[in-house]
């Protein structure tokens, strides 16, 4: 009889090992190899006798869907990140750092479903009846008819959905509580979770109920556990936010029916969280204007328009090696600017301190935010401020040039809609509407911009002259 096969799994990222070791080759954490028996659970290994298949229906691609494709929540932000609304028979994973707001905005989204007449059960993992009721009560969600459930055992779990009408959505809060009788290993392992995910995606389709799994996060933000769970569901979504501000944001970054760059920012205050349907007034609504060093950034975010302030501030070093600080952006592309306009626009940053903040505590991603950080960057070293009512946006290349974005006509449109009559953009930009063609300044390479940046005529505050760089 051939010996039984052992393998060693790392608990924090799923990284399958031949032998016990201390560290783990895949994320680098210490002891979190865990002795694992691969015939054990759903989808036993070869030590199994497989049994005979049987086969399946065949149906028609086209064919019409008998019920709705979606149920939207009447939470605008929610639905906008959801591509509309929760799908039916889908699951969806929801991570965040602990106390973000992921429970109350299920709690809210389950309120706001139930009031809309579909049947919501809500099984919490990690808290008791009794403390999901208070939350409840804070949110002014205690009045619907949502179903409450304590439990973490997959079986009984099912067990319960399994009973009576078919629920429209199901919120487990959180897959790392869940436990299986299939699988002999602890509560939050990574056989747990998988086998306790497959079980309940399996419910979803064969039932239609749209399932909501709640997920822990790492140090590093991303979802504990096997990063195969990401790909069985239909849809990953980060609530994301600062312990310092007061917003919150709804990511996607993973939706098998919709976009996958959309977001959703809510305001989190005492009594839950509030849509927020003008990001860009809750990003700029403390702005100086007469600051050296800032200028407003026109975003995108999936279909929809952001104005963010970037700041920067450049000041002479008294270290050899000048500090390089950035908040909000990637670091690495900040080097490149920096290496952009020392070589191709002779602003001599090398003696200098950098540090570099997006204004609220927003990540920015795109590249088009390359224009609006190098216009920060030389409106702080020339001590000169940016006109108030001007947007920046454009990509910038190694070789000094501004690269045109995509969107141009609804970055214009959000600027415009909030009060900046003036842009600078990349000169080969299309989609730009003939009305917007006045206050409009196209930038072929980045060294017009410094140019036109230096060559203001007065610093604030200073009569004495002009600025240099």
């Amino acid at each position: 009889m051939a010996k039984a096969r052992t393998q060693f799994v790392c608990q924090n990222c799923g990284t399958v090992h031949a032998r016990w070791v201390g560290k783990c080759e895949g994320c680098g954490e210490w002891n979190t190899i865990v002795e694992d028996d691969p015939t054990a659970g759903i989808g036993g290994g070869p030590g199994r006798t497989p049994k005979k298949g049987r086969p399946v229906a065949l149906t028609a691609l086209s064919g019409e869907i008998e019920e709705a494709p979606r149920i939207p929540t009447g939470i605008a932000e929610l639905d906008r990140a959801t591509g509309g609304g929760f799908v039916r028979g889908s699951a969806l994973l929801i991570g965040g750092d602990p106390g973000i707001g992921k429970s109350t905005l299920l709690m809210q989204a389950a309120a706001a479903l139930s009031r809309l007449g579909s049947r919501v059960i809500y099984v919490s993992g990690e808290e008791a009846v009794a403390q999901v009721r208070l939350r409840a009560q804070r949110l002014h969600a205690a009045d619907t008819n949502v179903l409450l459930a304590a439990e973490t055992n997959v079986e009984d779990i099912l067990a319960t959905l399994s009973e009576g009408k078919r629920p429209d959505l199901v919120i487990i809060d959180s897959i790392q509580t869940l436990w299986s009788d299939l699988a002999e290993s602890a509560p939050g392992t990574v056989t747990q979770v998988r086998v306790g995910v497959q079980a309940m995606i399996r419910f979803a389709k064969q039932t239609g109920a749209t399932v909501v799994l709640v997920g822990h996060v790492t140090k590093d933000g991303q979802i504990a556990g096997p990063r195969v769970v990401e790909h069985m569901v239909d849809a990953v979504l980060y609530f994301e936010g600062d312990r310092g501000h007061h917003y919150r944001i709804l990511r996607t970054v993973k939706n098998r029916f919709g976009p996958t760059d959309e977001i959703g920012v809510f305001e989190m205050s005492d009594k839950g969280l509030r849509e927020v349907s003008n990001p860009s007034e809750l990003f700029l609504g403390e702005r100086n204007a007469k600051a050296p060093g800032a200028a407003v950034f026109a975003g995108m975010e999936g279909t929809r328009p952001i104005l963010v302030e970037i700041q920067a501030l450049v000041a002479p070093s008294p270290l050899g090696t000048p500090r390089r600080a950035v908040v909000g952006w990637d670091s690495a592309r900040l080097s490149m600017i920096l290496a952009v306009l020392e070589a191709h626009c002779g602003v001599r940053l090398a003696q200098h301190d950098v540090y570099l903040n997006v204004a609220g505590g927003y990540r920015v991603s795109e590249p088009a935010a390359d224009m609006a950080v190098a216009a920060a960057l030389v409106s702080s070293l020339a001590g000169l401020a940016l006109p108030a009512d001007c947007v920046y946006f454009g990509e910038i290349s190694l070789s000094g040039a501004v690269r045109p974005v995509a969107h141009t006509a609804q970055r214009l449109k959000e600027a415009e809609k909030l009060g900046f009559q003036r842009a600078v953009l990349p000169s080969a930009s299309a989609e730009i509407p003939a009305s917007r063609q006045a206050g409009l300044t196209e930038i072929e390479a980045l060294a017009d911009l410094v140019v036109k940046i230096a060559g203001s005529k007065k610093r604030p505050n200073d009569d004495s002259g002009d600025a240099t760089l």
